[in-house]
């Protein structure tokens, strides 16, 4: 199952955006998914992940601003970002932890001050 994420954009500090990891198939083949970002010059971190129960997890850094859900339906995994700051700015992409995938392209936010 390959995946593909999207809705990235322009924002302003305090905006929300809403990003999407659509799914080649169904995602209930895949046991853990994550989010991820890279910021300019720093390594990539897990942001959020869910498994296919629904149990997720946050960085410190987004709980309580950021929200991940999964639509079985649609193979789709969201990610709700709100309250965006400045330092969320970073290209978000979404993987399959279990089974392992491979990285995307990402989809690219940028929160300006």
């Amino acid at each position: 199952v390959q995946l593909q994420a999207s809705g990235g954009g322009l924002v302003q500090a305090g905006g929300s955006l809403r990003l999407s990891c659509a799914a080649s198939g169904s995602i209930l083949s895949i046991v853990h998914l994550g989010w991820y970002r890279q910021a300019p010059g720093k390594q990539r971190e897990l942001v959020a992940g869910i498994d296919r129960g629904g149990a997720t997890n946050y960085a410190d850094s987004v709980k309580g601003r950021f929200t991940i859900s999964r639509d079985n339906a649609k193979n789709t995994v969201y990610l709700q970002m709100n309250s965006l700051k400045p330092e969320d700015t970073a290209v978000y992409y979404c993987r399959r932890v279990v089974p392992p995938g491979s990285w995307g392209q990402g989809t690219l936010v940028t929160v300006s001050s």
